[in-house]
């Protein structure tokens, strides 16, 4: 068995401790955060406590919080031998300022506490200063059925710049769309199978090749007919995005 300690309370540190008690080839050993009231959905299930001074033996220390409180929680840990991993997509290995050895055990995904996570489709990027320490997130990514790659601190950061466009920003553009239905009575859910086929669609196909619309075709008219009708911050977004995909397309617009 491979033991854990797990450090945080949030969407992420929520689903890892979840996976984890199902796993057979894991035990949670004990979750850690500074507000009980974050991980009591987990008292029965595992100890869990808000006092670094308390924290149990373990294999592997997993600190998922944010960005900024990485280096401070970490600094706060005496575990020399040990290995201490954070979960970020963002902070370098060197985040880590304990006296430890250093990990990263980042799940490309994004995380909602009450949307389940199927971990089998959740790839793990992992680094650390020693093939012994890979190794052992290796096991614990194959523990909970995830697929892993090898990716070192400066193409993590890169990845997770890309992971914001794939994602974050491609969030924003429902957003909008939805307010864009909204304002005019119309039920969201209608562009839903367009949403799902385009999603679809660059599994089987290059982005380049996926997109369409009148930016890519370079149609003028439809273009100016819809910047007649948006709202002046909108108009911006769809402008700066237009010109981009003309550009990539060769269209002058």
């Amino acid at each position: 068995m491979i033991k854990i300690v797990l450090l945080g309370g949030g969407n992420v540190a929520h689903h890892l401790a979840k996976v984890f008690i199902q796993s057979s080839e894991i035990e949670l050993v004990q979750i850690y955060n500074r507000t009980l009231k974050n991980i009591e959905t987990f008292n029965n299930q595992t100890t869990i406590t808000n006092k670094i001074s308390e924290l149990k033996k373990a294999d592997t220390y997993i600190i998922s919080v944010s960005d900024n409180q990485i280096a401070n929680i970490s600094s706060k840990l005496n575990l020399k031998n040990k290995l201490v991993v954070h979960t970020s997509g963002a902070m370098s290995l060197d985040e880590i300022k304990s006296n430890s050895n250093k990990g990263v055990f980042y799940p490309l995904q994004s995380f909602s506490k009450n949307k389940e996570i199927d971990f089998s489709e959740v790839p793990f990027c992992l680094e650390t200063n020693n093939t012994k320490d890979y190794n052992l997130l290796k096991k614990i990514a194959s523990a909970i059925g995830s697929p892993f790659y090898k990716i070192d601190s400066n193409q993590r950061q890169q990845l997770h710049v890309g992971a914001v466009f794939v994602n974050n920003f491609a969030n924003y553009m429902y957003q909008l769309g939805n307010e864009i239905c909204k304002e005019n009575n119309i039920p969201f859910k209608i562009l839903m199978p367009l949403i799902k086929e385009t999603s679809s669609k660059i599994t089987e196909l290059q982005p380049f090749e996926a997109q369409t619309g009148p930016a890519k075709r370079g149609d003028t008219k439809t273009i100016n007919n819809h910047l007649k009708i948006l709202s002046k911050n909108k108009q911006e977004i769809y402008t700066l995005l237009t010109k981009s995909i003309g550009k990539l397309y060769g269209k002058k617009l």
